[in-house]
């Protein structure tokens, strides 16, 4: 047992060496090995998931071979999915090795003509097209690698939801046991979407989940357009159904965004403020937790008379400059009519609060308000 913990603790350093210009040098023979290793950790997830004290030994081993503990025990089961997309990704893979992983990700050993469609083999077919078709247009939105990105994240939390609806099925003459189940899935859904989020560039992962939560909200279906595993339900139940469904996937990405208020500020930072209006209009959560960020550096604003303008008070906590918080106000009341009234009530509220001066240079607020 000691020989499988030694072997296990080598997978973040597989994973790290996938994602590394180190595969520059990988030849076929290289690659077989890496994919072979990759498919014995998957196996040993297969033998000991059954196995309590097992797996948590194993879990154990993999925290302590890692500086940050994003991969657990159920990462031993996506090892093969975790490093042909780490090497999709890798543009240092020479073409041959890069040729060889596309055949064996599509017909991987033991898979006949026959075998299931979903799982590796499309999800390898989505990546290799998003690579091949990410080409630039001239429409406004996010760029198209970006939005097959967030089709695929949303086609797995779809599975996910799927397999904890299924789940759930089994435990309904027990109204105490399916609340525990649903909330221990939520957890769990939420660990993972964290853990694939996690393994992007900081700005790569805000981009996907915000394209992701504007492909929710762009119709019935959006999110799959081009995949070829839909329902094909047109009935009214069907479209329910994916409505909830959306709606309990969209609550999964925003807990896992308003729930570190750091992660939520780079997130606003990083995004124009058109796009954040958007999203805004849609989500309330995000709209709320939106006007008390934009609040909080607005206070770090003063009015600098000599200038003539606001500047900010502190450089190391003024995020936005007077521009840029009028710039992401006027977005703001340039959206619905709702998130418009939203918007100036809270500008309302502060003025108020503030003196409710209406003079320019006495409250940013008021200065707000006569700008937007």
């Amino acid at each position: 047992m000691e020989a499988v913990l030694g072997q296990v603790e080598q997978l973040p350093a597989l994973l790290a060496v996938s994602r590394s210009a180190l595969v520059r040098d990988w030849d076929s023979l290289t690659l077989d090995r890496a994919l072979e290793w990759a498919r014995y950790f998957q196996h040993l997830h297969e033998r000991f998931r059954a196995r309590p004290q097992l797996r948590e030994a194993l879990a154990r081993r993999l925290r302590r071979s890692q500086p940050c503990p994003l991969l657990g025990f159920p990462a031993l089961g996506r090892c093969p999915q975790l490093l042909g997309l780490a090497l999709l990704e890798n543009r240092a893979l020479p073409p041959a090795a890069c040729r060889r992983l596309l055949r064996s990700l599509l017909q991987p050993p033991g898979a006949g003509p026959g075998s299931d469609p979903r799982g590796l083999p499309l999800l390898a077919r989505r990546k290799a097209a998003a690579r091949l078709l990410a080409v630039p247009r001239r429409a406004p939105g996010p760029e198209p690698q970006l939005q097959a990105e967030a089709r695929l994240l949303l086609s797995r939390l779809r599975q996910e939801e799927r397999g904890a609806g299924e789940a759930a099925g089994h435990l309904r003459w027990r109204s105490g046991a399916l609340e525990e189940q649903q909330v221990g899935e939520a957890a769990g859904q939420l660990r993972w979407l964290s853990g694939a989020l996690e393994l992007l560039p900081q700005p790569r992962a805000f981009g996907v989940v915000a394209a992701a939560l504007a492909l929710l909200k762009q119709g019935p279906g959006a999110e799959q357009a081009g995949d070829g595993d839909q329902d094909g339900s047109g009935s009214p139940d069907g479209y329910q159904e994916s409505a909830a469904g959306d709606g309990c996937t969209a609550g999964l990405l925003l807990s896992w965004l308003l729930g570190n208020q750091e992660r939520f500020s780079a997130f606003c930072l990083g995004l124009p403020g058109s796009h954040l209006a958007f999203l805004a209009g849609h989500y309330s959560q995000l709209s709320r937790s939106y006007l008390g960020l934009l609040t909080g550096w607005g206070r770090h604003l003063h009015y600098d008379p000599l200038q003539g303008r606001w500047v900010k008070s502190c450089l190391d906590k003024a995020e936005l400059s007077w521009e840029e918080l009028r710039e992401r106000f006027i977005c703001l009341c340039q959206g619905s009519a709702l998130l418009k009234e939203q918007t100036q009530a809270a500008l309302e509220l502060l003025r108020t609060q503030d003196g409710d001066f209406k003079v320019r240079g006495l409250s940013v607020w008021a200065d707000l308000l006569m700008e937007v």
